[in-house]
């Protein structure tokens, strides 16, 4: 007996460790094509600020070079300038992503769940998402009493309609059977929400949410034009009429990498929601 649990432990101590071999062999090569492709994209920078440098037309614009980009970006992290410039703007994104989840996931329920919703109000939904959110900008600056709420309201027309659209995919998604299962075991509106739909819709809906923040970001440096004076917007345009070009490329950092890992964040979400397991 003894004797066949040691054979079977050495029979599957192979090929887990084969396993984890391959994994870590994995990993490597991923991170040795991100370091790859990171190296690429230094390289055209620097290229490209050594052509504009070299130019005398164009050697004004020379401090868009990586070397004092990053010089600003550091002095910029040292300072906290960077983080009184980037809160205005997390706050507004976090605000106008607020209202887009509070109108699309409860929308994109209905428009999956009823087809009468849904026919009714596929024309208008897909009229007003192909209004670009910035058309918007005027009646916002009318409608609105401070430049923060117009602000916000640009940012939630842009965000809405990814979270709405998705929710309602992922509704249509789920199998009628579950509903009627739980129909016949006696469960209520409610346990259907928190039981059955959100559950099921909550990957779709953050797979939404996801490309609503892409979209959001997008929108939030020329929305942050009008007439605020706080946020990445703000700084870029403050940057570009004092003739700070370093400031204004190391901000572009900034703002790249406060994008990158809000998708990242949302990137897991979405993972984590998956029904679908990595081994």
């Amino acid at each position: 007996m003894s004797l066949d649990l040691t054979l079977d432990d050495a029979a599957t101590a192979e090929p887990r460790g084969e396993a984890v071999g391959r994994r870590l062999a994995g990993g490597a090569r991923g991170f040795s094509f991100v370091l790859l492709g990171i190296g690429v994209m230094l390289a055209l920078w620097w290229l490209g600020g050594w052509i504009v440098a070299s130019n005398p037309a164009t050697a004004n614009f020379a401090d868009f070079a990586p070397a004092p980009t990053f010089e600003r970006l550091w002095q910029m992290l040292t300072s906290g300038e960077a983080v009184r410039m980037s809160l205005p703007s997390l706050v507004r994104i976090g605000s106008g992503l607020a209202w887009a989840i509070a109108f699309g996931v409860p929308f994109g329920i209905l428009v999956g769940r009823f087809r009468t919703v849904r026919e009714a109000s596929s024309v208008p939904f897909q009229f007003l998402r192909m209004i670009s959110p910035l058309a918007w900008m005027p009646i916002a600056v009318m409608a609105f009493s401070t430049w923060d709420r117009a602000i916000i309201f640009l940012i939630g027309v842009a965000a809405v309609w990814p979270i709405l659209f998705s929710t309602a995919h992922g509704f249509r998604r789920i199998d009628p059977a579950w509903f009627k299962v739980a129909r016949n075991l006696g469960a209520r509106p409610w346990h259907m929400l928190f039981t059955i739909i959100l559950p099921a819709i909550a990957q779709d809906a953050l797979a939404g949410i996801r490309l609503a923040v892409g979209v959001a970001w997008i929108v939030l440096v020329p929305a942050e034009y009008l007439g605020v004076t706080s946020g990445l917007g703000y700084s870029i345009n403050d940057a570009r009429d004092t003739l700070e070009y370093d400031r204004l490329a190391a901000t572009v950092v900034i703002i790249g990498i406060i994008g990158f890992t809000l998708d990242f964040i949302c990137e897991r979400a979405v993972r984590r929601a998956s029904w679908l397991r990595e081994e």
